[in-house]
């Protein structure tokens, strides 16, 4: 009897509901709506996409991960996916199905819950674009009012793009295209009737079918997909049954910034500044950088080689996370980069599987690997013993067939480095490195980080020499002395300890001994030194005090890599940028970048200077550098302690800068100096750019005999002591 009421009641509800749906239609057919005027121009945020210096995109700046597409772009395999499963009827209803929405209030009011179902494509459409999803009949109502102007409005395939474009398919992804290269890697026109089912899946509940998060609900919701393609008559029972026998198989996307996110994290400071955070982020710009991306590939994998290297040299100082802290299991643990291709060479975390004493057993993603015999001490090693369950990063050796692969165990540090890389004729940034790891550490060691040069400032020292008329052949005294400074006496020492007497000014700096530099800038005096290095673009505040000529001065990576290129450009500096153009989404430029060249020095003294520097890779103390049989020069730099190890070097083409040390200053270890941490990375990256640009350049030419100084900045250095001609120097 209770029942009987309770369907009384339902049945004058529907009634109702009917009846306030058929006012409702006549009103819509009467009036618009304010919140669609404009909806045949309605465009979804758009992300920032950034562009290297090939035209290829390797960044994006969203609000939403979002790629728009255009409705051709969609292939038949996905429209067919979604209306299957969505809305079958799409292409011949007005926007609402009566029968639905009565069945669904009718069940809806039965269960005593909020009403849901019956949404057609476009009534999903309609409150994805103006209403809040809170499940109300009052809301319902609005939904199909908005949807039959939707209608009317536009065209059954502009109403697919808008709903395929704004749909959210979970991680911050919108639209089916993004899905496409998010889930699969690839142009969503690719994709096979598998794929296209499990994108039709996760409309309904993106978290809960999350092929990443819950694989087996996801499995079960796209085979439930292609039934109802099959069903439908979409697809044939052959290849329903094909697609369904295929796993789920994911091609997990990089964060589109994890290239370089140093690099774009510039950028997006940059562009917030001048064009607000909205614009920046949602309003759908182009912008063509200068970053190489093959080069920054190069600069990843050297500096990481490089720390890795130095972890090698001197243990694990950092300690181990295992699975068991995250409440996990080793053989369930799962990790989302796990997802993205795995290729030789590359750094990833793994999962210890088994520790003996012969061997140690791993697992990242599919891959089971082997570690080499020279880690299975170390992991064995009471010190530092791994445990099953240990989660450490490694460095891919080899993959073999059936997913197994050998793998070496790094072990880790929180030592730093950072690489810049200009291209010395546009004063483009073409790599930035400026940490390990930028999910660890946002800070810019490129940029930000202000550190003590050490002996990679004497080039500036013996810059204001060559430029007041000094030459490479002159002569200078390198024996014990006491400076008087204000602060008391100054009695230096060189690196080794030794004192090599009357040498050549390219022998000095070549070999970096430090009495000679003290003594050139004694003479030529320590504010025109200083003068020098600014006039290079070194824009922090420089005590004038002696010891400064040997690097006592703080200066950034980017400021000192650009000072640098100088030397090989014949005397002038362009000042580094990180982008070309800016456009809008339509393709109207917003700016463009031209090349700010600043003269520093006269191209008689770059190219001594060049000349000098060159001698220092030939037979100095960045000698290692000979194996990349090009021609290269540049300076290295180990300050106090070993707490900040440098090298900054040119080719003719290229620029490039690197840093290693901790974040606080403390030291790298006995010997630790910049020919042996930093020359390494170095190295290793201008391989990859003298591959890529070829070695045929060559430096320009030195001009011959000695220059008569008419003009100098500063104080002007001694008279030469003894001078019997032109070819034979003088002695300082």
């Amino acid at each position: 009897m209770k029942l009987g009421r309770w369907r009384t009641y339902a049945l004058a509800v529907l009634a109702s509901v009917a009846v306030g749906a058929s006012i409702g239609l006549a009103v819509v057919y009467c009036f618009k709506f304010p919140e669609i005027n404009n909806l045949e121009s309605y465009r979804p945020i758009s992300n920032t996409l950034l562009y290297d210096d090939g035209g290829h995109i390797f960044g994006s700046l969203a609000l939403e991960r979002r790629v728009i597409a255009r409705y051709e772009d969609y292939p038949k395999v996905l429209y067919d996916a979604v209306l299957a499963i969505e809305d079958n009827d799409f292409e011949n209803h007005p926007g609402f199905k009566l029968s639905r929405v009565v069945s669904a209030a009718y069940r809806d009011l039965v269960t005593g819950e909020k009403v849901q179902g019956a949404s057609t494509l476009t009534m999903q459409l309609a409150r994805n674009l103006f209403l809040s999803p809170k499940r109300t009949f009052s809301r319902k109502i609005e939904e199909l009012l908005l949807a039959v102007q939707i209608e009317r409005r536009l065209t059954k395939s502009q109403i697919f793009t808008l709903y395929a474009n704004q749909i959210y398919l979970g991680h911050s992804i919108y639209g089916l295209a993004t899905g496409a290269e998010f889930y699969f890697g690839k142009n969503v026109k690719d994709l096979t009737i598998e794929e296209a089912a499990l994108l039709a899946a996760l409309p309904k509940a993106p978290n809960i079918y999350s092929p990443i998060q819950n694989p087996q609900l996801a499995l079960s919701r796209r085979n439930l997909v292609i039934n109802a393609m099959l069903t439908t008559g979409r697809i044939t029972a052959a290849d329903a049954a094909a697609a369904k026998r295929k796993p789920i198989e994911l091609h997990i996307q990089d964060d589109p910034n994890s290239l370089a996110p140093y690099f774009v994290e510039e950028v997006r400071q940059y562009l917030e500044r001048k064009y607000g955070v909205e614009q920046s982020h949602g309003g759908g710009l182009r912008v063509y950088t200068t970053l190489n991306a093959e080069l920054q590939r190069a600069a990843n994998r050297a500096v990481l080689d490089g720390l890795c290297a130095y972890d090698q040299r001197h243990g694990r100082s950092t300690p181990v996370p295992n699975v068991s802290d995250f409440g996990a299991d080793p053989e369930t643990y799962s990790a989302l980069e796990w997802k993205r291709p795995i290729e030789v060479g590359s750094y990833v975390h793994a999962v210890v599987m088994s520790v003996s004493p012969s061997q140690v057993l791993l697992r990242f993603g599919s891959y089971s690997a082997t570690a080499p015999e020279s880690d299975v001490a170390w992991a064995n090693d009471s010190t530092c013993r791994l445990r099953v369950g240990d989660i450490v990063n490694v460095k891919v050796l080899s993959i073999g067939p059936g997913y197994s692969s050998r793998a070496h165990i790094e072990e880790g540090s929180e030592v730093q480095g950072a690489l810049l890389a200009i291209d010395n004729a546009t004063g483009g940034v073409k790599a930035m490195v400026g940490g390990r790891d930028f999910s660890d550490s946002k800070f810019n060691r490129a940029t930000q980080a202000l550190r003590q040069v050490g002996s990679s400032f004497k080039p500036y020292v013996y810059t204001a020499a060559i430029a007041q008329g000094a030459m490479p052949d002159d002569t200078i005294v390198d024996a014990p002395i006491t400076f008087k400074t204000a602060s008391g006496p100054y009695s230096p020492h060189n690196y080794d300890e030794k004192f090599e007497g009357t040498i050549t000014l390219r022998h000095a700096l070549a070999e970096s001994r430090n009495i000679p530099a003290l003594k050139l800038a004694e003479s030529i005096g320590i504010k025109n030194v200083i003068n020098y290095a600014h006039r290079f673009g070194i824009t922090g505040q420089i005590p004038a005090y002696l010891p400064v000529a040997l690097g006592a001065v703080e200066i950034t990576l980017a400021e000192h890599t650009s000072a640098f290129s100088v030397f090989p450009n014949d005397g002038v500096r362009v000042v580094p940028h990180y982008i070309n153009k800016v456009t809008d989404y339509d393709g109207n430029v917003l700016e463009q970048s031209y090349a700010d060249v600043q003269d520093v020095i006269d191209s008689r003294t770059a190219r001594v200077m060049t000349s000098m520097l060159r001698e220092v890779v030939l037979h100095g103390t960045a000698v290692a550098a000979n194996q990349l049989k090009a021609p290269v020069a540049g300076k290295t730099g180990t300050t106090n302690d070993f707490t900040d190890a440098w090298f900054i070097g040119f080719s003719p083409t290229m620029t490039c800068g690197v840093w290693i040390g901790f974040d606080e200053k403390k030291s790298l270890g006995l010997k630790e100096t910049g020919a042996r941490a930093a020359l390494p990375v170095w190295i290793n990256f201008m391989k990859a750019a003298i591959g890529k640009r070829g070695s045929s350049d060559d430096f320009l030419p030195v001009p011959q005999g000695r220059v008569l100084v008419t003009q100098t900045t500063g104080d002007r250095p001694p008279m030469p002591q003894s001078q019997t001609s032109e070819s034979e120097g003088h002695q300082w």
